[in-house]
């Protein structure tokens, strides 16, 4: 075999490290999957052989050095194969969001030209076919799944498997191709590309070399010291930079085993079986897992009522410190052995926390009370900042110095500095190639001397050196009286909740904060059951009277804790809505990875923000929504408009 280029610390491309791996760990795991509720597993050399028969195969194909190849589907295996065996052949992997609908999907394919799509199922397959009149550069279907399949034309379709034995048989013919292609890459070769979730406008394709996706993989597992016997749940979106460095990076760095869940309705069991050792998930993960528990212990009996509250308020003062080897009394550890015991093992087990060394959570910020909630647990869950023009990794948080107030200190090899308008600006080895076709935003975003502008507002605090964000630069403002006004902090509160799936705080520029408000389906639902309490859909449930007032005592709730703090206590909500629907990614509404765009809603939603600053009591509207299968249609409602309760701030009673 050719000789794979290698640097002095190790080797220069994913590929190389697949080589290695097959080597230094042949049969440790490397893969696993649950299919029919038996878990498969790969070794390192058996991952190898997988990889380099699909390489093969599409070398048998034509595929060409720089082409694209689009890789769609839902977290398995045979995909993340398909990212490394597209490198291998000098192709560039350009992973799509499985869940997004076939226009996003062209826009895409389109932009990068894909001239090959290897997808997960009969779903992927229809969306590709139904925008290939946009697609003029795309040549080859290759599918995992072939159920519903068999009558479909063939022509330009071809079954996963059958490419790898395709790639079988004619290794000989191909190999010493491959072979000059795989010795050819080196750090400066294209390792991915990654589309951003395009909040304000059109996703821009992230170019990431081999450089960036192995010094930041290398350096990110010595800070956290991963180990090859480590276990990951790979089960975040394949195009999400998050899920690339963990479950490709990181693992082909480290040799740690990939695991990935048989299907969305069967995950939490697979996440107990496993037990991952390494576990990240964005907070709207830890929302939902907390709204579980609290759904859970409404149905308790008294006395486990009494238990978990009376443990979780010792966990509260204690929980943290325990884990970060600080100091506390024996009679406060004795009694939180006890509640280890009793409500804190057997609420992890259920979680499937019981063997996490090492937790993160990211893509946007997390509620100070969710995130302190976990840690007193004994979860050593931490916050990172990052974002996918720096391959992840900006800020981290070392052990020992984990707070729910900041996002860490610079991770190695990074370098930080903060502008005059607030905004934060890093420079690192993970620092992106290019935007693909844009160089106006690649100049716009990363200077001459490889500063990158993240778009967040934030200061690096003196002593600690721990970076705080406070939001997004563009949604951070000024109240009409020239209070700050940052609505995330606000929002991040009232989704603590579990009533509450998800919040929009409006206020920029106006005398005062308003609100929208999604209820959690599953949590206002249950308690509705419990309660007698009918309803025929989610706009009569999030509109019963019960509901709206559960909603306003929240929301008044987080008015005291906002008005304790000195530079945001403007942000109170005065006024506010439940909404008559979810916002929904479908819609426009959010971006795939679940992050509200704030324009789209202002203007989808003017009338009803009119009527929250108009002093209506209540507003009709009609809203376009998509439906599963993709029509289009519209639903009416009449909101209430509810006044909220405004606390007096803190820092103005002191001064009267």
């Amino acid at each position: 075999m050719a000789e794979l280029l290698t640097r002095a610390d190790g080797p220069a491309s994913v590929p190389a490290l697949l080589h290695r791996n097959a080597k230094q760990f042949a049969d440790a795991p490397a893969y696993r999957e649950k299919e029919y509720g038996i878990w498969q597993t790969w070794t390192w050399s058996q991952t190898r052989d997988e990889v380099e028969a699909l390489a093969l195969g599409l070398m048998d194909m034509g595929i060409n050095e720089g082409d694209f190849v689009a890789i769609i589907g839902r977290n398995r295996p045979y995909l993340y194969w398909a990212m490394v065996a597209a490198e291998m052949c000098g192709a560039v992997p350009v992973p799509l969001y499985q869940d997004a609908n076939a226009e996003e999907m062209a826009y895409v394919m389109s932009h990068c030209g894909a001239r090959f799509a290897i997808v997960g199922d009969q779903e992927q397959v229809d969306k590709i076919f139904e925008v290939q009149d946009q697609l003029p550069e795309f040549e080859q279907m290759i599918y995992l799944d072939p159920r519903g399949l068999r009558k479909y034309d063939h022509a330009a379709m071809a079954q996963y498997s059958d490419v790898q034995e395709r790639g079988r048989k004619t290794r000989q013919t191909h190999i010493k191709e491959m072979e000059a292609r795989q010795a050819k890459l080196d750090y400066d070769s294209t390792g991915v590309m990654l589309y951003t979730s395009g909040t304000t406008g059109k996703p821009k394709g992230v170019v990431l070399s081999n450089r960036n996706v192995i010094e930041t993989a290398k350096s990110s597992s010595q800070f956290d010291d991963l180990r090859q016997t480590d276990d990951i749940l790979a089960y975040l979106p394949m195009a999400w930079v998050g899920d690339f460095i963990f479950s490709v990076g990181q693992a082909m760095w480290t040799g740690f085993c990939t695991n990935c869940p048989e299907s969305a309705d069967t995950l939490h069991v697979d996440l107990r079986e496993i037990g991952p050792t390494y576990y990240f998930a964005p907070p709207r993960v830890f929302e939902t897992q907390l709204t579980n528990v609290m759904i859970r212990m409404e149905d308790a009996s008294r006395m486990k009522k009494w238990l978990f509250h009376t443990f979780m308020a010792l966990a509260r003062k204690v929980g943290a410190a325990i884990l970060d080897g600080k100091e506390v009394s024996q009679w406060d550890r004795f009694k939180y052995k006890l509640g280890e015991a009793f409500i804190y093992g057997p609420l992890k087990n259920t979680l499937g926390f019981s063997r996490v060394r090492v937790g993160y959570t990211a893509g946007e910020a997390i509620g100070p009370e969710i995130f302190d909630f976990y840690r007193s647990l004994g979860i050593n869950l931490k916050q990172l900042y990052g974002q996918t023009e720096a391959t992840v990794f900006i800020t981290a948080q070392p052990d020992g110095e984990v707070r729910s107030d900041t996002v860490g200190v610079t991770c190695p090899g990074v370098e930080l500095k903060i502008a005059e308008n607030g905004e934060v600006f890093y420079r690192s080895p993970g620092v992106f190639v290019e935007y693909y076709k844009n160089p106006e935003s690649t100049a716009d975003t990363k200077d001459a001397e490889g500063w990158v502008a993240t778009g967040d507002a934030g200061f690096i605090e003196e002593g600690s050196g721990h970076l705080r964000i406070i939001d997004r630069a563009k949604d951070v403002g000024k109240m009409a009286d020239g209070s700050l006004f940052a609505p995330k902090y606000v929002e991040n509160k009232l989704k603590f909740f579990p009533n509450i799936l998800e919040a929009v705080v409006f206020g920029n520029e106006r005398t005062a904060c308003t609100a929208f408000i999604n209820i959690d389906l599953t949590a206002v639902g249950n308690w509705a059951e419990r309660n007698n309490i009918g309803y025929a859909s989610y706009q009569e449930l999030a509109q019963h009277p019960q509901v709206l007032e559960t909603i306003q005592n929240h929301v008044e709730e987080v008015n005291a804790s906002v008005a304790q703090d000195d530079m945001l206590s403007g942000c109170q909500i005065h006024r506010f809505v439940v909404l008559h629907k979810e916002l929904d990614a479908d819609d426009g509404e959010l971006t795939r990875t679940r992050k509200v765009r704030r324009r789209i809603i202002e203007e989808k939603y003017a009338d009803i923000i009119a009527a929250l600053y108009d002093g209506s009591k209540s507003v009709s509207t009609e809203t376009e929504v998509t439906y599963e299968d993709g029509r289009k249609g519209s639903i009416k409602a009449t909101l209430g408009v509810r006044d909220a309760k405004v606390m007096p701030i803190a820092a103005r009673m002191a001064a009267e």
